[in-house]
């Protein structure tokens, strides 16, 4: 057979049904609340307009009720828009109708942005009484939060600008970026493959064939590097453009505000991580005694430990999943069966489609989507369990309302990383063979090290890149590859030898232009969920009610109360060393069955 092409799993045919959303982009309905949301958002301005900072708490609430209405309009039209186009990011017509999405949003945000501009021009201690005011007390967390941006916010004119140029701005670059490598392909013996194909080669058995793959990956990431160094300049010339305007003191500072986490706190946790990089020169020192490599090269990371991995087909992973679900809280795996019975899951390899895996929350009107690229690895039943997770957490919380759904990034990654626990934990058990346990462990600790370890590098890259462009200038390719090498020298020692090709790698990553400091949530939601499930464990009973308690709870309380109802306290400076030590642990566990199996 083969090596490029990988046998049917039955997920070819899994699309998702938008219908909920609309049934095209040329429905009738989608037409219809393009008008609506416009005139809507007019009355809202005749209505309220230099009155908000007079409000009492009837009309407080009153006008925020209105304000959800009309958001919850601009984000349904928005998330259709997004999701039908990134099932074919080359489709003119997909494309056509996000960037009419986004103008749309921007146009409604310059209309609407006064109501911030005011409510945050209102005296605080007027504030602070319509905060306390019972008949506010669904949105009191919404408003108190808000009112940590009184610093940063500009006058309505100035904010109306910015709106209006993010869309030819940020938005168009991002969009540029995404179709650029949507549309990319990378010949590996002769036949083209998605960049979603080419990566999944990664993860096979064959060192060969990951070693062309890897190639493969680096050609075309060296034919588009002109392209990709502009954007990334542009993008970190933008955000410090728009964080000197707002007066951030760092370019992380915007994240840490809108993920509800003080800088010092993040600082804590990055300084806790890099400070156990032994741990991945331990466990990848482990992995190539394993495979039996003299040295370990980064295409090689991944490699699975067993030889004759089975395709998992789309059936048996849904079973996995919604079993695991099931078992800890029947309602969890009640929403997620849902997802799969009602059609919210587009899990098909296709061309044009965009990589990697998301979970879309929409609108609290509607319910969420989710979207992945399954090819029959024991990585796809794990992100299909990881995303449900976010999914089953977003379904929950819609009662929130469309102020208060969503949560911070630092716990978004809660659920999700709980849900891959849950299903890696059912795996394990279901095993004899300590030669398969030791296989699925190694892969679980590869999952761990990428999404704690690896997340925590790229932060430390997105820190050097931002920090040189905004003392040095604009950025040479040879720079980001540069510090790209440095950072993740950092991370593997000579554990891992890095090839040349792989300092172009940071080009790919969309995380660094779609959501600028991201990609420390991943290892705050890790090391969180690693000690949420020791609690599980050890406790007897009530639990799984409390755990969906939290996720139904979404963003209407600050994080560490919302965990805190759990036993935990993410605000002690020690917390981030309990789930390294879990890490360890499973290192420790996996060197255990090595000597048994030896």
């Amino acid at each position: 057979m083969d090596n490029n092409v990988s046998d049917p799993t039955g997920a070819e045919n899994i699309t998702w049904d938008l219908s909920d959303l609309y049934k095209s982009i040329d429905d009738p309905a989608l037409q219809n609340d393009k008008k609506r949301v416009r005139r809507k958002a007019d009355e809202f301005v005749s209505s309220y307009k230099n009155k908000v900072m007079e409000f009492d708490e009837q009309q407080m609430n009153q006008a925020l009720q209105e304000y959800e209405e009309i958001l919850e309009l601009s984000g349904k039209i928005g998330s259709y828009a997004q999701l039908i186009w990134s099932t074919d990011t080359s489709n003119a017509e997909y494309g056509k109708l996000v960037q009419e999405a986004r103008e749309l949003s921007s146009e409604i945000h310059q209309r609407l942005v006064f109501f911030d501009v005011e409510w945050l021009a209102m005296d605080d201690e007027q504030a602070r009484r319509l905060i306390e005011s019972e008949t506010l007390e669904h949105y009191r967390h919404y408003l108190e939060t808000s009112r940590r941006y009184k610093p940063h916010i500009l006058d309505e004119k100035s904010e109306q600008v910015l709106s209006a140029k993010k869309v030819t701005g940020r938005s168009a670059w991002n969009r540029y970026f995404d179709e650029t490598m949507g549309a990319a392909r990378f010949t590996l013996d002769g036949e083209e493959l998605t960049q979603q194909e080419a990566l999944s080669k990664l993860h096979e058995p064959e060192r060969e064939l990951r070693k062309k793959a890897h190639a493969a990956l680096t050609g075309t990431f060296s034919e588009l590097s002109r392209s990709m160094t502009f954007i990334f300049n542009t993008l970190l010339a933008d955000k410090h453009t728009d964080d000197r305007l707002r007066n951030y003191p760092s370019w992380i500072s915007s994240r840490n505000l809108a993920n509800e986490i003080e800088d010092q706190t993040v600082d804590l946790l990055v300084t806790a991580v890099t400070g156990r990089y032994s741990l991945v020169h331990r466990f990848y020192e482990l992995k190539r005694s394993l495979l039996g490599y003299d040295q370990l090269y980064d295409y090689d990371r991944y490699a699975p430990l067993l030889e004759t991995q089975k395709q998992i087909q789309w059936d048996k992973a849904r079973r996995t999943v919604l079993d695991s679900y099931s078992e800890f809280h029947p309602r969890m795996g009640e929403i997620a069966g849902e997802f799969f019975e009602q059609q919210w899951i587009d899990a098909a390899i296709k061309p044009g489609k965009r990589g990697g895996a998301y979970s879309a929350s929409t609108v609290p009107s509607v319910h969420p989507y989710v979207f992945m690229n399954f090819n029959g690895k024991i990585r796809d039943v794990q992100t299909l369990a990881h995303e449900l997770g976010h999914g089953v957490h977003q379904y929950l919380s819609r009662e929130q309302g469309v102020l208060q759904a969503g949560t911070p990034l630092t716990t978004a990654e809660t659920a999700s990383v709980f849900g891959e626990m849950l299903v890696f934990q059912a795996l394990m058990r279901k095993l004899d063979d300590p030669r398969e346990k030791l296989a699925l462990l190694i892969g679980k600790i590869d999952d761990t090290i990428a999404t704690v370890f690896r997340q925590v590098s790229m932060n430390r890259f997105e820190h050097a890149i931002h920090t040189k462009r905004r003392e040095e200038g604009e950025l040479t390719t040879g720079e980001f590859s540069a510090l790209w090498r440095k950072t993740q020298t950092d991370i593997y020692g000579d554990s891992v030898t890095l090839t040349e090709g792989y300092d172009l790698w940071w080009s790919y990553i969309p995380h660094f232009l779609h959501t600028p400091g991201y990609v420390y949530a991943y290892a705050f939601g890790e090391l969180l969920v690693l000690a949420l499930y020791k609690q599980y464990t050890q406790s007897e009973n009530g639990f799984s009610d409390a755990y969906i308690d939290m996720l139904r709870a979404g963003g209407a309380d600050w994080p560490e109360q919302i965990v805190g109802k759990l036993g935990l306290d993410i605000t002690k400076p020690d917390f981030w060393d309990g789930g390294l030590s879990a890490i360890e642990q499973m290192i420790e566990q996996a060197e255990e069955l090595a000597q048994k199996i030896s």
